[in-house]
């Protein structure tokens, strides 16, 4: 019995043995397939995490650089504001070495949001606004490396008006709140990674402590998986401290930007009121001294005017041939005072230039008894005429005036007593391109400091009151104007030579009427007297005009009121008397302007003819106003108004309009 119950107890033991061997088989596969697909898990758990980090430290970088653009753009233009004020080379280098870095960070910007469309898109629309902003800065820095400071000042405060900076800061800002956006997404993904990757920790210890407790082999195993999941916690414990790191150092730098930015725009601040004091100082300074030199010259002109009149009105009575003499000086004076506003207005490019074919050299001799009176008689004066016949295209008035101011201020630089010579010299071609004016003087010479600054309008060295500091800018306006350039060089002590070159211009093909202005010989009488009316508001101005017109020998019907000239030509209509050959019209008038009226009657009466008379110079574009009808301007003289009278009625070629 007892055997047979052994043997029952072997054979239950070794069934018990048995099922605990397959069940250990079939728990151990279940443990093997369980830890298998926990290894699984754990891998693709990490790898997420990995992931989420370079993420995360993707958009830390892009905003890092995206900050780094804008500082960079700060400091560029900040030393380019200070480059455009003082002109220190230093400072120019620093804006192209900070706008060079800003473009250098522009490049890892587009690198590292290359798999992120809706920043690409914002990246590239960043490099346009940049690539513009650098072009007009680029303006700024090359007119300032010229050493010119109020063209660099005035592009740099253009460029800081244009809305340009605005765009670019907004798309910064745009790209950073995206990456922001974006970051918290990645933080947000990151951290369920994380709590995934520690559920899947914490069961695998679970389990690895189960197959330890069911077969040491299943132990090694789980405490070889556990070693390498404690290794791969390390791991991401370390990354984890180092994108910490890399966040305080983001977060660092963010604040440095934040504070250096309010510094810059606190300098910019600071510079701005700067710059509008100095403007303010240097209107002042400049209104200062063309008050006082127009004020001169004008008493000058004035007293010789008012001079002559008296005296010819004292000589009048018994003596007129001195009466003559002194009315003839004071007609002199007038037309030196409206000589001067005209230079006043060719400075300020109100008045259009009038470019005819001028021979130099005998436009100089013809005009050098002017200059010989302007330096007085202890200067000696010697013309060196070299040109020839040569030509150029130039207005004749202005060219005059720019020869007289270089006389006057070469009399000036010589108190008075020297020698000034004026030479005409061609390029030596037999069709030559260039012809030289070059006006020496044996004055004091000019130092480096100012030869610097003579072109700069109001510049002057002469005592308050003494000079408008306008001649010299006015010689580089014209020869600009007439397509030439102006050379100067002088010596302290010894002279100056000023050479005006202008370009040499062929002779027209068709003859041409030629104005010369300032001419006072008398009218030829009119072969047929003119029906003209004359609308004039002022009504001295009316009385003189009349009276001139009458003079020339025409019939003249007088309105001061433009309203009233309808009326007048629809009257004349109906009396059977015939219209009027020319409207003598000022321009601008109350109520109604000269150009207004004209087009009101030309709806009535297209054949009308038209003759302006304005003292008026507005802008150059306004002269569209007038149509192709003759402008002359006041003040003139009887032969001008005789001429331009006779031209009223001749074909322009091509619509063009003559201007006296």
């Amino acid at each position: 019995m007892r055997v047979f119950e052994r043997d029952i107890d072997s054979e239950n033991d070794g069934r018990r043995e048995r099922i605990r061997f397959w069940s250990m088989i079939v728990l151990g596969a279940i443990l093997t397939g369980v830890v298998g697909a926990l290894v699984l898990l754990l891998a693709r758990a990490n790898d997420n995490y990995d992931r989420s980090l370079g993420w995360q430290t993707q958009s830390m970088e892009v905003i890092s650089q995206t900050r780094s653009v804008d500082a960079a753009i700060a400091r560029a233009e900040a030393a380019l504001g200070r480059f455009a004020v003082g002109l220190q080379k230093e400072d120019g280098r620093i804006y192209e070495y900070q706008w060079g870095r800003a473009r250098q960070f522009m490049t890892r910007l587009k690198r590292n949001v290359r798999d992120n469309p809706k920043q690409i898109v914002l990246v590239e629309q960043l490099a346009r606004e940049m690539d513009s902003r650098g072009e007009q800065l680029g303006d700024a820095a090359l007119s300032a490396n010229y050493n010119q400071t109020v063209a660099a000042i005035s592009k740099f405060y253009a460029a800081g008006q244009g809305d340009g900076l605005a765009r670019i800061d907004n798309l910064l800002s745009e790209i950073i709140a995206n990456e922001r956006a974006l970051l918290r997404e990645r933080n947000r993904l990151a951290a369920a990674d994380r709590a995934s990757l520690n559920q899947a920790i914490l069961l695998f210890s679970l389990l690895g402590a189960a197959a330890a407790v069911i077969a040491i082999g299943a132990t090694f195993s789980l405490i070889r998986a556990e070693g390498e999941r404690r290794l791969a916690r390390r791991e991401q414990l370390v990354e984890s401290d180092r994108a910490a790191q890399l966040e305080a150092a983001v977060e660092e730098r963010t604040a440095e930007l934040a504070e250096a930015n309010a510094a810059l725009r606190s300098e910019m601040t600071d510079r701005e009121a700067a710059e509008a004091q100095l403007r303010q100082a240097q209107k002042m300074e400049a209104v200062g001294q063309l008050t006082g030199g127009i004020a001169h010259d004008f008493n000058n002109m004035l007293a010789v005017v008012v001079g002559g009149l008296e005296l010819a009105q004292r000589w009048l009575p018994d003596t007129p041939d001195k009466a003559q003499r002194h009315l003839t000086n004071a007609l002199d004076g007038a037309n030196r005072a409206a000589d001067l506003t005209r230079r006043l207005l060719t400075f300020a490019r109100s008045e259009p230039a009038r470019p005819e074919m001028t021979p130099v050299d005998e436009c100089i001799a013809s005009f050098a008894q002017l200059i010989e009176r302007t330096i007085g008689d202890r200067i000696a004066l010697t013309l060196d005429l070299q040109a020839g016949d040569l030509a150029c295209w130039v207005d004749r008035q202005q060219f005059e005036n720019a020869l007289l101011n270089l006389a006057v201020n070469a009399r000036d630089a010589m108190d008075g007593h020297g020698s000034l010579t004026i030479r005409t010299l061609g390029d030596g071609e037999v069709k030559a391109a260039a012809l030289a004016v070059q006006v020496i003087d044996t004055g004091c010479g000019m130092s480096p400091e100012v030869l610097e600054r003579v072109f700069d309008p109001f510049y002057t060295t002469k005592p308050a009151g003494q000079g408008t500091g306008l001649g010299m800018s006015q010689v580089f306006a014209f020869c600009r104007q007439s397509g030439g350039e102006v050379q100067i060089s002088s010596t302290e002590g010894e002279g100056t030579s000023v050479a005006m070159l202008l370009p040499v211009a062929q002779p027209p093909t068709s003859d041409a009427d030629e104005v010369v202005p300032g001419d006072t010989e008398a009218p030829a009488a009119p072969a047929d007297a003119l029906s003209i009316l004359v609308v004039e508001d002022d009504a001295r101005v009316l009385a003189a005009t009349v009276d001139a017109v009458s003079e020339l020998g025409h019939n003249v019907v007088a309105c001061g009121n433009p309203l009233e000239a309808e009326a007048l030509v629809e009257g004349r209509l109906a009396e059977g008397r015939g219209g009027f050959d020319l409207i003598l019209s000022d321009v601008l008038m109350p109520e109604l302007t000269g150009p207004e009226m004209v087009a009101q009657l030309k709806q009535r009466w297209p054949e009308l003819s038209v003759l302006f008379v304005t003292g008026y110079a507005g802008d150059a574009s306004e002269d569209a106003a007038f149509g192709d009808h003759d402008v002359l301007r006041k003040p003139f003289t009887l032969s001008a108004l005789d001429r331009a009278i006779r031209r009223s009625g001749e074909t322009r070629p091509d619509g063009q309009r003559l201007a006296s």
